[in-house]
């Protein structure tokens, strides 16, 4: 397999250390106010959301099967995480995006010297949020397809944890498409087209996607991810997607 988990994790590493360089900040301040009320509202959604299915489960269980539901407790707490992580991302990249679109190409032209095509605003905006719903449209229509999949094998022993697996790695690669879009996007590159090449390197693609997942399940470090995402994955394209 192409890439490597090393190289995802320096990407991501350079990219927090990029976005506290002064010039960076006015780019991630907006982002970062839109985050907080994101965080709010999505926070106590799912404190609400877990407390209520898992009261649901020990209802709907015979007292016999008590046991069961409890060892469910662990992995129902991990694809609840999931999907908190997968949730604000997308929530908070669909309003943030031509905002972390400037971002991208600010960490370009910082690192490269050369400025991707310029764009008015009066064609960045709805340009960009064209592209935030086609990129909605596939994550929610194939996050669907995973969350029936977790549903039916939720209480099947072995395939309840196969259908974790697949959830979080389906979370990982969402991770990395979303955020190595922006860089992308600025030079107008097909996002089907950005999918194959960041496929064509799944080490490096899924552990940074993994690394973005993993700080977007965390409460209040969820914050200051998503900016660091963008610069990461902008570096990653520079060094390598955009020569594949």
């Amino acid at each position: 397999m192409q890439g490597s988990p090393g190289k995802a994790l320096d990407y991501f590493v350079e990219g927090g250390k990029l976005i506290i360089k002064p010039g960076f900040r006015r780019f991630i301040l907006i982002p970062l106010l839109i985050n907080i009320i994101i965080f709010v509202a999505i926070t106590a959604a799912l404190f609400n959301a877990f407390g209520d299915f898992f009261n649901q489960i020990l209802a709907w269980s015979p007292d016999w099967l008590d046991w069961l539901a409890w060892l469910l407790w662990p992995l129902v707490a991990f694809i609840f995480l999931v999907v908190y992580g997968y949730s604000f991302n997308l929530i908070t990249n669909f309003i943030a995006a031509p905002f972390f679109g400037l971002l991208a190409e600010k960490v370009e032209t910082h690192l490269t010297g050369n400025t991707p095509p310029e764009e008015p605003w009066s064609l960045l905006i709805p340009r960009t949020l064209q592209r935030e719903l086609v990129k909605l449209w596939y994550f929610v229509s194939r996050g669907l397809l995973v969350l029936i999949l977790l549903g039916f094998c939720l209480f099947i022993p072995g395939l309840n944890l196969i259908a974790a697996i697949v959830a979080a790695l389906w979370g990982c690669w969402s991770m990395v498409v979303q955020y190595a879009d922006y860089p992308a996007d600025n030079h107008q590159l097909g996002f089907r087209e950005l999918r194959r090449r960041l496929n064509s390197q799944p080490l490096t693609s899924y552990s940074y996607g993994a690394i973005i997942l993993l700080g977007s399940m965390v409460p209040v470090l969820n914050i200051v991810v998503t900016p660091i995402a963008v610069a990461g994955a902008t570096i990653y394209w520079i060094k390598e997607v955009r020569h594949l």
